[in-house]
């Protein structure tokens, strides 16, 4: 019989503009600030040059190598991430570490969805830090910063707005610490 050889879905190759945001699914939302061209071993490659402030990185992605790249989300799917922030936390009864590695994957998958779960599990709707251990916070906090980072690149609005929302979603009260 013949083996008939399946073809790869093509992944839709994106055409960014400068100052486009997008999001780098290890680092989270950046924006194109340059569309260079340099020559390696006789090619030339083209590639964006992505500013990630948050973590003040500047990120050399070339365009033939964009499959990881997305465009930053819809505001209906920034309002579903609102929804699954709304839902009740699913506790997994696995080890810590074995969670923590799969909470790591989803934050960096670059699934907006999965960032939203993992916020909604991990959060503490507590002042008491002690009820979270140092890897859980961690996990938690690096999960919530890029989420917002993308609600504030859709929302257009401040980071401070931006936190009362999704606290607001999660149930988080009068929480005053600096996530900074």
């Amino acid at each position: 019989p013949e083996i008939k050889k399946i073809k790869k879905q093509a992944t839709e190759k994106r055409i960014y503009n400068l100052k486009d945001f997008v999001v780098y699914p290890k680092h989270g939302v950046g924006k194109i600030t340059a569309i260079e061209k340099a020559t390696v071993g006789g090619i030339d490659i083209h590639f964006y040059k992505i500013l990630v402030e948050k973590e003040k990185l500047t990120l050399t992605v070339p365009i033939n190598q964009q499959s990881k790249l997305r465009s930053i989300s819809s505001v209906n799917q920034i309002n579903k991430c609102i929804s699954i922030l709304k839902t009740k936390p699913k506790i997994k009864r696995t080890m810590w570490s074995r969670r923590a590695q799969e909470y790591d994957q989803k934050i960096n998958s670059g699934k907006i969805y999965e960032l939203a779960e993992v916020v909604k599990d991990l959060n503490k709707n507590t002042d008491i830090i002690a009820d979270q251990s140092y890897s859980e916070r961690q996990l938690f906090e690096k999960a919530y910063e890029r989420l917002k980072s993308e609600f504030e690149a859709v929302l257009k609005i401040s980071p401070e707005e931006v936190q009362k929302k999704m606290d607001k979603a999660l149930g988080r009260t009068n929480i005053s610490e600096s996530t900074e």
